[in-house]
């Protein structure tokens, strides 16, 4: 028996693989099918099932072009009606993967269609069990991405209560709980870093197992807090209902080579995007193509080009460091940007040395800024974290401008002034910079090492907030 998880940090999302006698299963496939059809062959293995815990939204899966590859069989829990075709399983279905059983549990709440998987092995023991969104560790999926016109948030978190006490939590304490996904992810609002935990141990620790809750408390608990959900996730849940463009065809189209005077041209179409993916520090010392976005494929990535990029159809040229095209074109696709006609061939040195001219952001040092703001020289600095990591701390005197909202809120941004802008670390203020300067703002700054390095200088501060207090 093999039982592998694979972590993608990008997207902190968990795909399972399985194996045993020959047969091999994947549950919650990512868009690219290459790295679980190698590894089946390596186990010389066949891939027999492709298991769906749900429709998700916060990634397009990959489970039309992994059965067309594999001939797999793919399986949904009820609700679940998709285009394609599929098997709907019912609740305490079982399904055969060489010498061990994945047995149906339906629990919905997240969504209606939402199941976890219960693994049997050949002695009847009960190891894991493949929670999806039902189970986080320390959370549990958030109940107010499915709601339709006859079912509220309430109505799903009600249902969710009951999946938790009726099916994951009458399971024995020492099995492993293996979730979706886990910290960093939109799915749920207070997810740990662990990727998995005991669900003795989790029955202890998350505050949604708490034995003595009534569905009143868990209703109130679970829908409290919540943030609106990333503007890409219905276009990601109406993809993974229907069946899109291959992953082949998007890789091929993608890695496509563009000279740098025709990417000049492209670029000063209105209905072409630059995407600028390379490392925060090439980005900002070799500078880029005018008009150009930075979303450095090193960070938060994908969820990122989802969060800011509105139209999920929107044409897509990019600028990579070498070696990378096909990474940036897979992640692109993993959030269902499908849309990328090419990339810079030779890279920034190429356009440079066809006589184009760059953009570049001012940077400037923690200790830099300190100085400057306190003298008074710093005419609108500003904090683009989220608002609760602004809540629980922040430099005195700096507005909040969370990069989460800046299209709805840049009507705020006057093209005329200076900004200087910093996150955490200094990536999410390079996409905000980028941002600036492409609508006009022509003298914004860069914090090099956010927040992290801000604090070190003496600035002050708010007085600290733990951040699990502001949910």
């Amino acid at each position: 028996m093999k039982v592998e998880q694979l972590f993608t940090g990008c997207l902190a999302e968990m795909a399972y693989y399985i194996h045993s006698n020959g047969e091999a299963a994947i549950i919650d496939p990512l868009r690219e099918t290459e790295p679980y059809i190698e590894m089946a062959k390596a186990d010389g293995a066949k891939i027999k099932y492709v298991f769906l815990t749900h429709f998700h939204a916060d990634f397009v899966s990959g489970q039309v072009d992994l059965a067309k590859k594999t001939g797999a069989t793919i399986v949904f829990g009820p609700n679940a009606q998709p285009n394609y075709d599929i098997h709907q399983g019912k609740d305490g279905e079982e399904f055969k993967i060489g010498n061990l059983t994945l047995k149906l549990l339906h629990t919905p709440g997240h969504t209606m269609e939402s199941s976890s998987y219960l693994l049997i092995d050949e002695k009847g023991n009960m190891p894991y069990v493949f929670t999806g969104d039902c189970l986080f560790i320390g959370d549990v999926g958030r109940p107010d991405l499915a709601v339709k016109s006859d079912l509220t948030q309430e109505d799903l978190a009600g249902h969710l209560f009951d999946s938790l006490r009726n099916k994951i939590m009458t399971l024995p304490d020492d099995i492993i709980v293996y979730p979706n996904h886990g910290a960093g992810s939109a799915c749920g609002k207070n997810m740990s870093s662990e990727t998995f935990d005991t669900l003795g141990n989790q029955k202890k620790t998350n505050y949604a197992l708490r034995a003595d809750m009534t569905k009143e408390e868990f209703i109130a608990e679970v829908t409290t807090g919540l943030k609106p959900a990333p503007q890409y996730f219905g276009n990601n849940v109406r993809m993974n209902k229907g069946v899109n463009t291959s992953i082949d065809e998007i890789l091929k189209k993608g890695t496509t080579p563009i000279d740098a005077d025709s990417f000049k041209e492209m670029s000063e179409r209105d209905d072409i995007l630059v995407v600028d993916t390379r490392s925060k520090e090439l980005y900002a010392e070799e500078g880029t193509v005018p008009g150009a976005w930075y979303i450095g494929v090193e960070g938060g990535f994908a969820p990122w080009v989802g969060a800011l990029i509105k139209d999920i159809n929107q044409k897509i040229i990019f600028i990579a460091e070498e070696g990378r095209e096909h990474e940036v074109v897979t992640r692109f696709s993993r959030v269902g940007y499908d849309n990328i006609l090419g990339y810079l061939r030779g890279g920034i040195h190429s356009w440079l040395a066809a006589g184009h001219k760059v953009d570049k952001i001012g940077s400037i040092s923690a200790v830099e800024f300190a100085n400057r703001l306190k003298d008074g020289k710093i005419e609108a600095p500003l904090d683009v974290r989220k608002e609760s990591e602004y809540q629980s701390e922040h430099v005195v005197g700096v507005e909040n401008f969370p990069l989460d909202f800046i299209h709805s809120n840049f009507a705020e941004i006057k093209p005329d002034k200076e900004y200087v802008l910093h996150c955490a670390s200094g990536y999410r203020s390079l996409i905000a910079a980028s941002i600036f300067m492409a609508n006009g703002v022509k003298n914004v700054t860069d914090v090099r090492g956010g927040f992290k390095d801000i604090k070190d200088t003496g600035v002050k501060l708010t007085e600290y907030v733990c951040p699990t207090t502001l949910l």
